[in-house]
């Protein structure tokens, strides 16, 4: 299993913070990589809710499927995705703090085919990179900056 950990502290209060990585709608207008989204459920948020999310990455548009497991307002999400013989499981935590709020996203990777096996760990980095980017947006969203 590979896991990619990575934290925000946002100087915002923790349901904007929910707001801007659980509601997909929300989500989709901060993040300029992702070009379209298309609700495969009539939920638009919470347990059960499915989704196709179109992205550019590494230059070309990639598209995933994925569904909300966990919806805990304003505490945490659950996504989860099969792609590419790989289980993607990536949790949103929001906590309060006295500034603001820390957000953290643990993404783990688990590959069940020997290609994705051999491929997960190599594209560890650029998936880091963009999560990193990910999380950037949201911060600069979430503090008015976007």
């Amino acid at each position: 299993m590979t896991t990619i950990t990575t934290t925000r502290s946002i100087a915002a209060e923790p349901a904007v913070v929910f707001e801007a990585v659980a509601h997909i709608e929300t989500f989709q207008t901060i993040q300029p990589g992702i070009t379209n989204v298309v609700f495969l459920t009539d939920s638009r948020t919470g347990v059960g809710t499915r989704f196709e999310e179109t992205r550019i990455m590494g230059g070309r548009e990639a598209t995933t499927t994925l569904e909300v497991t966990e919806y805990d307002p304003p505490n945490s999400v659950r996504l989860v995705a099969e792609e590419g013989g790989t289980t993607w499981d990536t949790v949103f935590t929001v906590e309060p703090k006295e500034e603001g709020s820390l957000l953290t996203m643990v993404m783990d990777a688990q590959p069940h085919t020997t290609k994705a096996k051999a491929v997960t760990p190599l594209i560890k980095p650029m998936i880091a990179k963009a999560v990193g980017k990910d999380m950037d947006h949201v911060k600069a969203w979430c503090e008015g900056g976007a």
